[in-house]
């Protein structure tokens, strides 16, 4: 799948693996459509070929708007999930029980927000023309490996990223026929925005646990796999590890 003259969408655009994915299908010729809640565009990185779209993966209305913009511009091709929240409660807790209410919004954000992009970018690819091969458009999700080995605390997120990895693969066989491929990476501890708050010794001990390379990962190599997903086009229903071999403790 090729990105010159195409569109792409990718959410949770303003920061992370969003922006970095964004600015990398943007150098490899794609009009991109970045998007993110209003709140957050302001911060977001000028880049050339990325245009910011304020909308909520949680409002169907919003994605339909922001899907037709794509299609606007140039053939929908890529759609990259990027957005999520991770908050961290355990089941029964010091204050209580998880609360419920919280447990709800991690999932309607991260697995039903990118059920609902998949469907409706994918509604929007399979009218586009296919090329000589047969080939539409290419949808990459986001989970981690929290969906493997979820820690302590991390019961509402682990299940909202383990329904990623479990749609991957029937999503793909749905979308087959369309010439629409679908697949996600599972990344491991990355250098975003939401290890700000954390102290220098701290991220020196998550590194630590890394077997190799012994760092944390950075966006930018998110962003590489996700154009590596595009361009491999025998690549289908798989779910990738980005982990550097790191396989989570309990805590």
């Amino acid at each position: 799948m090729r990105l010159h003259g195409t569109s792409c969408l990718v959410t949770g655009a303003a920061s992370g693996l969003g922006a970095a994915t964004a600015e990398r299908l943007a150098a490899g010729g794609a009009r991109v459509f970045g998007l993110d809640l209003a709140s957050r565009l302001g911060a977001a990185p000028v880049v050339d070929g990325v245009t910011y779209v304020p909308a909520d993966v949680t409002d169907r209305e919003d994605i339909r708007l922001a899907v037709a913009r794509a299609a606007d511009t140039a053939p929908l091709r890529v759609a990259v999930n990027c957005a999520g929240i991770g908050p961290s409660a355990r089941i029964l807790g010091r204050g209580g029980p998880h609360d419920l209410d919280l447990y709800a919004d991690v999932v309607r954000v991260n697995l039903v927000g990118t059920f609902t992009v998949l469907v409706l970018a994918a509604e929007c690819i399979a009218r586009t023309q296919a090329d000589e091969d047969g080939r539409r458009g290419v949808i990459v999700n986001t989970a981690s490996i929290a969906a493997y080995e979820g820690q302590i605390g991390q019961a509402a997120y682990a299940s909202s990223k383990g329904g990623v990895v479990g749609m991957t693969l029937p999503a793909a066989r749905d979308l087959a026929q369309y010439g629409i491929r679908v697949n996600t990476i599972a990344p491991g501890i990355v250098e975003t925005p939401m290890l700000d708050s954390v102290s220098e010794e701290f991220r020196a001990s998550l590194a630590a646990g890394v077997p190799f390379p012994r760092r944390l990962a950075r966006p930018e190599e998110y962003a590489e796999l996700v154009a590596m997903i595009v361009s491999h086009d025998y690549l289908n229903g798989e779910t990738i590890r980005m982990d550097g071999a790191l396989r989570m403790a309990p805590r």
